[in-house]
Order: structure tokens, then sequence, then C-alpha cells
């Protein structure tokens, strides 16, 4: 079970990233682009994902976990119930995440997504 402190540890554990307030919740961003925001209505973990398809995969395969409201229909982010993933999960969601919006040269001072897991093996 993942906890919002897990979410927030991991995701200033990564590369020029920071926390700041979105709608009175916390939001995280790599060089000002968010890439995982806590929501309180409903309480979920906000995530991007790579597309539309890919989103809706996650939620068919494991939909108590991942899920969206219809704010994010056709869009590729996807709610998370952090209450149901596994922190080696959520490490792999925030570190695409991350990925996904990380300028090239900040994406450039580590080798990928390995490095990245890598960095965040103490968390």
């Amino acid at each position: 079970m993942a906890t919002e402190d897990d979410v927030r540890r991991i995701c200033l554990a990564l590369p020029e990233t920071e926390e700041r307030p979105y709608e009175r919740s916390p939001s995280f961003r790599v060089k000002g682009k968010m890439f995982a925001r806590i929501r309180q209505q409903p309480y979920a973990l906000m995530v991007g994902r790579h597309s539309v398809e890919e989103k809706m995969a996650f939620i068919a395969a494991e939909p108590e976990k991942y899920f969206q409201t219809p704010h994010y229909e056709g869009h590729p982010a996807m709610l998370v119930h952090l209450d149901a993933i596994s922190l080696n999960q959520l490490k792999g969601l925030l570190v695409d995440g991350w990925l996904m919006n990380a300028p090239v040269r900040v994406r450039a001072k580590v080798s990928g997504r390995e490095e990245l897991l890598a960095i965040l093996e103490t968390y």
C-alpha cells in the first residue's frame, strides 16, 4: 500500500522536481511541467500515460487500482487508488510520468528509467 507521503518522497527524489499546490492539492513538477498530483475529490493520485489507449488498458486490467472520472475522459491522465498499489508500482508510475514531462536537457542527466528506479531503491 502506498501513501501520500510515499508520493512526496519519491517525486522529490527525482531530478529537478518541485512540489507546488494546484487547487489546494499537492502537485509535482519537473521544470514547471506537472507529472503527478494528489486529488482530494476523489482522493487519488493523478498521473499521465502516453496515450488514452494505454490509460484504458491499465484501467481494464486492474480497475481496483486505476480509474478515471468524467473530467479525464479522452485525456491520457488516469487516477490511482494509492491504497491499492505497491510501492514499486508507485515508483514506476511516477518515474514514467517524470520521463514523459522532463525536458530533454534534464532527461539527459540520467541514462533512463532503470537509473531513475535505482535512485529510488532506498525510498
